[in-house]
């Protein structure tokens, strides 16, 4: 029978820190998953009672603990702890953990940091630092098992048994030459099931599937979700192994990069801050920039009416229809490039499907339209019938061909930016819906002067 894990009310943690209840909060804290206590430290907007917390834990566990606090709080742990207790705690962190605890921290506790680290651990930090963020580089961990070609079965399991705990995964090892080159891999399952006495490369697996250290992070995603992987070795120009990702750091990868294109798609500056950590003025310029770009480019639509005003003046109720129009239009533009930028990100449409996705979205904006006009061709003529039949008449085809406009540019544009190496969300609703805004009329007012003789 699994027990259910305990959890713990912040406001029991206050009173029993402030009764002083230790051994009781301290057996209630061996219960909690580290991530929860993490959480619940980070919640308890309590400097104080988050250190007092901290340091009732047992030594490993609040190495644990400590990989998934926030930075603000990881920065208050560093500050306050001594130099004795500070080595252990950054020598039991696992490699990446460190590198990304450094790349956001400031320099003065990045110093403290680098001093309590062991020389050549420092020489591989600084050497991962340099390595973009975003990059398969910046994204990977040293600890992981690495077998030597003339290792029997046995000889491979010894090691692991000897190295295994501090290594971040060992379900998957890793086989190197003498040069470093990885040459195969081989399943922990496999090292257990097979004779002990069997050469590691009579077992192993040739075909690897391998990122390099420059690859962006997007790349890499792809390919855990493609190959269904765990773990993916890294490897440098000349195919030597540098280190591996595992799929909890893809998975923060994959959150990250759909928060990113949200952000985009709304017209926002992507930004990594949590919201309520942010202040209003970086949030405000966040957005206004992309609201001033907007705004600016929405003054076409005023030149484009200015330029038809002899237009709307001779008949006032074209003017009726143009936030309909407008709006139906951008609402157009919008699903097309909402469903395109989607499956530019999954893999699921590529660069060389354009004239699929243009023949697709050709064939439903007619079916769309067509539907949408004759509706709206009966409003008119059932419920507003004060409007001639030929203003309702060019409203209709303007419909028509307002959503087939729409809807083949929001299926282009976005695969136009990815070719052009820009996101493909910068393509989204907001950007969408100005172009489309300006393009409906231009269409509307000719398709008038055309119909109505005007």
């Amino acid at each position: 029978m699994i027990e259910e894990t305990f959890v713990l009310d912040k406001n029991e943690v206050r009173n029993l820190i402030r009764d002083r209840k230790v051994v009781q909060l301290r057996s209630y804290l061996t219960e909690m998953y580290d991530a929860d206590i993490a959480e619940l430290m980070d919640d308890l907007n309590d400097k104080v009672m988050a250190l007092l917390l901290f340091r009732m834990l047992p030594k490993l566990q609040a190495v644990e603990v400590f990989s998934y606090l926030s930075v603000e709080n990881q920065r208050e742990i560093i500050n306050a702890i001594g130099e004795d207790d500070l080595p252990y705690l950054v020598d039991n962190i696992f490699f990446d953990d460190v590198i990304d605890m450094i790349e956001e921290m400031p320099a003065e506790f990045v110093n403290r940091v680098l001093i309590n680290i062991p020389p050549e651990k420092r020489k591989l930090v600084n050497q991962f630092l340099n390595y973009p963020e975003d990059s398969a580089g910046g994204l990977m961990t040293i600890e992981y098992v690495r077998l030597t070609e003339n290792m029997t079965v046995k000889n491979a399991l010894d090691h692991v048994r000897e190295i295994g705990l501090k290594k971040e995964t060992v379900y998957t090892c890793y086989i190197t030459n003498l040069h470093e080159k990885l040459i195969g891999i081989v399943s922990l399952r496999a090292l257990v099931t097979e004779d002990p006495h069997k050469k590691i490369v009579d077992i192993m697996e040739q075909d690897v599937i391998v990122v390099s250290t420059k690859d962006d992070q997007e790349v890499v995603a792809e390919k855990f979700k493609r190959y269904d992987l765990l773990a993916i070795p890294v490897v440098d120009h000349e195919g030597r192994l540098t280190g591996i990702i595992t799929v909890d750091d893809i998975i923060d990868v994959m959150e990250q990069e759909a928060t990113e294109d949200f952000q985009i798609m709304a017209a926002m500056t992507p930004s990594e801050e949590e919201y309520l950590a942010t202040n209003v003025f970086v949030l405000a310029k966040n957005r206004v920039i992309w609201l001033l770009v907007l705004l600016i480019s929405a003054t076409f639509t005023g030149s484009i009416m200015k330029n038809f005003s002899d237009t709307l003046e001779a008949l006032i109720l074209l003017g009726m229809f143009i936030p309909m129009l407008m709006d139906t239009g951008g609402n157009a533009g919008s699903q097309s490039s909402t469903l395109i930028i989607r499956g530019l990100a999954t893999g699921d449409i590529k660069l060389t499907d354009v004239f699929r996705v243009l023949k697709k979205e050709f064939l439903i904006s007619i079916i769309c339209g067509v539907i949408l006009s004759a509706v709206n061709f009966a409003r008119i003529i059932i419920f507003e019938p004060q409007v001639p039949i030929l203003i309702a008449l060019t409203v209709s085809v303007t419909l028509i061909t307002t959503v087939m406009m729409a809807k083949v540019i929001g299926g282009l544009l976005p695969i136009a930016a990815k070719k052009l190496k820009l996101d493909p969300a910068i393509m989204a609703g907001p950007l969408i819906t100005t172009i489309v805004d300006a393009l409906s009329l231009i269409i509307y007012f000719n398709i008038a002067q055309a119909v109505l003789n005007i």
